[in-house]
Parts: structure tokens; sequence; C-alpha cells
């Protein structure tokens, strides 16, 4: 048996990672100013300061991407001997609770809110020797925090696709879905200036149960992830056909009478173990080809044994 051990993604796959990498500091100096803005313009308004609480958040994915990107280009050592792939799962998990955490405490926040009648004053202020009702400021300000966060997601989308990343991929989710919390925290900002105090807890509940509920979803993904569950699409979270189209490549060898393949994720990449029924004894010539055909299949495949039986293991 042999380990293909392929560290380095294709040509053009590293010019997507460089622009991910490029486009994650664009985001994180972005998130920064609004974080700001946000703060400076929140108030008492329990929506804004649940929007501003989710920005702060959102720094999260883009730290931990750019961290983990670094630690993936490094080889397998004597203490990590399948390499450094499964930190994007681990950099997954901790956003994920992360995005979990903080929902659980907002609802809490938001509910307690809503429960004490608390009563959100907006007032005015003056600019230039004029008088602004301050809830035109908060909506500008989750305007700001919304749309830049909407094409940097949408930009970010494709990218995550073609490097099959998930830390990449839900960040660009949960900022493509970013106009959800801006306009709930807009709706309850018009509504304590239509009189409703208790608009702006409800906005903010709103708001709340999204981050618990996304965080609830990608943490449980995180976990089947390192659980080693059979590799699925980042989409439609369908098993990934790439998996059978290994089998159906192994089985057009000529040696080979049946075969069972099992790849695991790790992190982008696929580590996993095809058992063989060979129809004759095993030339290792044959078998060496075996392995570089599947290291020229796919990208994703980074680690796999192939193991001659005489009864296909039950996978």
């Amino acid at each position: 048996m042999k380990g293909i051990k392929a560290f380095e993604l294709p040509p053009d796959l590293r010019q997507q990672l460089q622009l991910a990498k490029k486009i994650e500091w664009i985001t994180l100096f972005y998130l920064i100013t609004v974080v700001v803005l946000m703060y400076l313009t929140m108030g008492s308004s329990q929506a804004m300061k649940t929007a501003w609480l989710e920005d702060m958040l959102s720094l999260v994915p883009s730290i931990t991407f750019l961290i983990a990107t670094k630690i993936n280009t490094r080889p397998p050592d004597d203490k990590f001997r399948y390499g450094y792939h499964r930190v994007y799962s681990i950099a997954f998990l901790i956003g994920a609770a992360a995005l979990l955490g903080m929902g659980i405490f907002l609802v809490y926040d938001s509910l307690m809110a809503l429960f004490m009648a608390e009563h959100p004053t907006i007032g005015n202020r003056v600019f230039f020797g004029t008088q602004i009702w301050m809830g035109w400021i908060m909506i500008a300000a989750l305007l700001y925090s919304a749309i830049p966060a909407m094409i940097l997601g949408f930009k970010k989308l494709p990218i995550a696709k073609k490097l099959h990343n998930k830390i990449l991929y839900t960040d660009a989710q949960a900022q493509k879905a970013d106009y959800m919390t801006s306009f709930a925290g807009i709706a309850g900002i018009i509504g304590v200036g239509a009189g409703l105090w208790w608009a702006d807890s409800a906005a903010a509940l709103f708001i709340s149960f999204s981050v618990a509920s996304d965080g609830f979803k990608y943490i449980s993904e995180a976990v089947k992830d390192l659980m080693d569950r059979y590799p699925v699409t980042l989409e439609e979270q369908k098993k990934d056909p790439l998996v059978e189209e290994v089998r159906q490549l192994v089985l057009s060898w000529n040696w080979v009478r049946d075969a069972r393949v099992r790849f695991r994720e790790d992190g982008q990449v696929y580590l996993g173990e095809i058992a063989v029924i060979p129809n004759k004894a095993v030339d290792l010539d044959e078998l060496e080809e075996g392995y570089k055909v599947l290291a020229d299949y796919h990208w994703k495949i980074n680690d796999v044994s192939i193991a001659p039986v005489n009864k296909l293991p039950d996978w």
C-alpha cells in the first residue's frame, strides 16, 4: 500500500486561493470599519447592539480562514504524518461554535429586553447646524454593514466552491444574506420612530435567532466532517459523485474484478482506501500505475491506499 502526497493545489486553484486571501483581507478591513461605525451609532437600540455584535462575530471566519491557509501549506512531519489539511475543518468548527455561542447569548439578551419592556429612545443630533434624527444615521450604518458585505459574499462564493473550502463557503453565504440582518434592524428602528417600543427588541430577536440557527447548522456540519462522514458537496450536501467516479475508474483497470472505495474529508482534500479484488496475480507495476492515475485524476484525492483483497470489506 502506498499514499499519494499531493501537497499543492493545481496552478489555477492556487490563483483562486490567492484571490480568496486578498478578498478576506479586504473583508477584515471593511468589517473593522463597520464595527467602529456601528458602535458609534447604536445608541440604546437593542437591534443595533445585536447587529453590532454580529458584525464583530463576522470577523472570526475571515481570521480563521487566513490562519488556516497559512498552516495548511505545511508538509507532513513526524507529529502529523497526514499533513495539516484538517486545520480547515478545525477552523470551520471554531467559527461555527463562536456563531452558536453568540447566537444563544443574543437570543437571551433580546428576550430579556423584550420581557422587561425596555423602551429605547432614538434622539436627534446636530450636524453642521442641521438637526438630524439619529434613526437615519443608524439606518445608513446598517446599509453600510450590508451592501458591501453582500458584494463580498457573492465574490467569495464561486471561489469557495472551486476550492471546496467550507469555512470560506459559510463566510460567503453569511455575508450574502447579511441584508436580512440590516433590514430587520432598519424595521426595528423605524418601529421605534413610529412609537412601537417593542419593534426594536423584536428585530433584535429575529437577528439573534438567525445567528443561532446558522451556528447550530454549521457546527453540526463541522462535527460530522471531523467524525469522517462520507464526503458531501458544498451546496446540496449530497454524496460527492467523485467517490463513485473513482470506483468506476478503478473497475476499468483490466486487472481489477471488483472494488470498493472509501474516502473521508480532510479539510479541502480527501483521504481514503480502495479495496480491490484482482482477477490475476497482482503486478506491482500495474499497482504503481494505478496510484499515478489516481493522483492525476482529481486534485481532491490527496492520500489513498490500494489494498488487494480476497473479499471486499463492508464499507
